[in-house]
């Protein structure tokens, strides 16, 4: 394991297109999810950029935290909320969400204020497709690929419109998508889902308990993208299923390690891709690192 993947520094298996020699200079459109998700991806970007790429964002007028700069091209569209309106729905589902933790996520989800929120969040996505001069600069605009992040479903809209490789970049995958668009296996009777907090070795309640949870997931996600897979249907003039929109990635990029995680099947295409934080750590010493690999080895199988 190399130590970049532990401090926070861009590892070389990013992308094929960070690495001089192996590539020529690209295009990539990028698609991004405001908040705390762009931090990460937008030291991905600048490393894309220092090495020579074009990179030409597409971003609503409001946003939290992304910004126009000088060193990429930022294409804006308009939506029908204001940030001011954006705020408040935000937190009130928040807070809705950490006070009630008996609650399960997809309880809060189906609150008023949950639906406010996913309607809100979502409905930017229509607000971009509506740009009809936006639409037509993508179109008219020859790019390599998307780069995108999958919490935000509108960037495997934007891939599969325009016919463009998509390139998924996240730490975490929710919503089962990740299988779904590889059609790997993950069976419940082993394979542990992300906030489960169950252990190694479980007991026949905790199994039960398990799969509940696996359904409720399913269940949840179902509800959560409903009015992505509505919209896409509309644009594509047909049904458009999960498996129809995820399926279209090229790359998985996985900002994580293998050993971090319970022993599960993967697809070729899934690449894991180490650290990427939002603050940069300082390089570990040899000591350090060859401390924290032994650590690392004994929490694993223990």
């Amino acid at each position: 394991m190399a130590p970049a993947m532990l401090t926070g520094s861009l590892p070389l298996c990013v992308c094929l297109l960070l690495t001089p020699g192996f590539a020529d200079a690209g295009r990539l459109l990028v698609v991004p999810m405001d908040g705390s998700h762009w931090f990460t991806m937008h030291s991905v970007v600048e490393k894309l950029i220092h090495r020579g790429h074009e990179v030409v964002i597409v971003m609503p007028e409001v946003s939290w935290h992304i910004e126009k700069s000088l060193n990429f091209t930022v294409k804006t569209y308009s939506t029908f909320y204001t940030l001011e309106e954006l705020d408040p729905q935000f937190n009130i589902f928040s807070e809705a969400h950490w006070k009630g933790q008996e609650q399960s996520l997809l309880s809060t989800l189906l609150t008023s204020s949950g639906d406010s929120f996913i309607e809100h969040f979502y409905s930017h996505c229509r607000s971009l497709f509506n740009d009809a001069k936006l639409v037509k600069y993508l179109e008219e605009n020859s790019f390599d690929a998307v780069f995108l992040d999958p919490f935000d479903m509108c960037g495997f809209i934007v891939a599969k419109y325009f016919s463009l490789p998509s390139v998924v970049f996240t730490k975490v995958v929710i919503c089962h998508h990740l299988e779904e668009g590889t059609q790997c296996p993950s069976a419940p009777s082993y394979v542990h889902r992300f906030l489960s907090g169950f252990p190694d070795t479980l007991t026949f309640r905790e199994r039960v308990r398990k799969h509940i949870f696996y359904f409720e997931e399913y269940l949840f996600c179902r509800y959560f993208i409903k009015n992505v897979l509505e919209f896409a249907s509309e644009i594509f003039q047909k049904t458009v299923t999960e498996y129809d929109l995820l399926s279209h990635t090229s790359i998985w990029l996985l900002r994580t390690d293998f050993v971090f995680d319970y022993p599960k099947p993967v697809m070729p295409n899934v690449i894991f891709i180490g650290g990427i934080n939002c603050h940069q750590g300082k390089p570990l010493t040899k000591v350090s690192y060859l401390s924290c690999s032994i650590f690392r080895i004994i929490w694993r199988w223990t």
